[in-house]
């Protein structure tokens, strides 16, 4: 399938196996374990004869998922995680241990900014918060031990768009690892691996799944550091179960057309709400990639709106901790995503009381906009 287009990679990213029942689409293979005929027959599984052993190791479902987003990635290997979280912790192991050092931009979303910042502290790995807007700040704060220069696509959730060339560039002459989580902005619109990164970490618990309802990660990229995040999956338990791999897999099969839906409609609710009385300020990315700049759009109210008589009149809008799903939801950074961030950070970068995460679906573009002016109409 690597020479198919990318909406027939989605589409077609299963690996059919042999059956007795020749099914359309890939079974769920809701199983703890393999049977096997004798000893040698076990054997065969530790000399790479055998595929799978134990679902905590791997499982056909989470194969195919992995596989399906390290195609559209363009990279060459996959592994499928529990979580998003899991996925970059699985990663960074993969790459980094006791005594390393990594520069992470320090606009992330506060999950990652929190496994970072203090989690990965009792690995005995160190982390330097920096401005990926600026170069020179990078080049300053590698170490010799420096192993990661991490960041993300289209951050979260003031939405800068990285600049992955230049990041590509700098790891580069470092002889660092370059990681980007590619969540935001998903392969539709933009594939650093492609572009020369080394590592794409998704959590597809949001466009990849695509429905809100399975919690799950992705690690794509160069073979060798995924296989080490595989183990490492394994090794810590952060193993994706069969039944979440198997719809996030069916979400991934609709990715193309949902996110053209929604790319389409927050592009058209960015403009929208540039025009509204209440609204301070509007984030949304210009030049993001050739398909168009993601399905968030983030807002500041005024000073003078009232935030809670906002979120309650949104009517069928649902204020949630999440993202992505085919319905358009808000989220609200300071109270949720970014709570925990240094008061600093979160002043330094601008996400005020009043600040706004719209996740946009795929519903009627006016009756989107209609839910958000009579909020907005509330809230002054």
């Amino acid at each position: 399938m690597q020479d198919k287009k990318f909406d027939t990679q989605a589409v077609h990213f299963s690996t059919h196996r042999e059956s007795e029942v020749a099914s359309k689409v890939q079974p769920i293979y809701q199983t703890t374990a393999y049977s096997f005929k004798d000893l040698e027959d076990i054997e065969g599984y530790y000399s790479g004869n055998k595929p799978f052993l134990y679902s905590r190791l791997d499982n056909p479902n989470n194969d195919d998922l992995a596989t399906g987003v390290a195609r559209l990635e363009g990279a060459p290997s996959g592994a499928a995680t529990s979580s998003g979280l899991s996925a970059i912790l699985c990663a960074v192991l993969a790459a980094a241990q006791q005594g390393d050092h990594i520069v992470a931009c320090d606009d992330l979303y506060g999950g990652t900014y929190h496994l970072f910042g203090s989690e990965l502290k009792s690995f005995g790995i160190d982390v330097t918060f920096v401005s990926f807007a600026d170069q020179k700040s990078i080049q300053e704060a590698i170490r010799p031990n420096t192993k990661i220069l991490y960041s993300e696509s289209i951050t979260n959730p003031l939405l800068r768009v990285e600049d992955i060339s230049g990041l590509v560039e700098m790891a580069r002459k470092n002889n660092v690892i370059s990681m980007i989580d590619n969540t935001f902005a998903t392969p539709y619109l933009i594939r650093p691996y492609v572009q020369g990164v080394n590592v794409v970490i998704h959590s597809a618990t949001k466009y990849i799944a695509g429905h809100s309802d399975v919690t799950a990660g992705i690690v794509a990229g160069d073979q060798d550091i995924v296989q080490r995040a595989k183990e490492k999956m394994a090794n810590l338990g952060c193993n994706l179960g069969p039944f979440d791999a198997w719809l996030a897999g069916r979400g991934l099969k609709t990715l193309s057309v949902r996110m053209e839906r929604q790319v389409k409609n927050a592009a058209a609710l960015a403009q929208f709400m540039k025009s509204q009385q209440a609204i301070k300020k509007v984030y949304y990315p210009e030049s993001a990639s050739a398909k168009g700049n993601g399905a968030i759009v983030t807002v500041e109210l005024d000073e003078k709106a009232d935030i809670e008589a906002f979120f309650r009149h949104l009517s069928w809008v649902k204020l949630v901790a999440t993202l992505a799903g085919v319905e358009t939801s808000v989220s609200y950074p300071l109270g949720t995503s970014h709570r925990n961030m240094p008061d600093e950070l979160i002043k330094q970068h601008g996400i005020t009381k009043h600040v706004v995460r719209i996740s946009v679906g795929i519903e009627e573009i006016e009756d989107i906009q209609d839910a958000f002016s009579a909020a907005l109409n509330h809230s002054m």
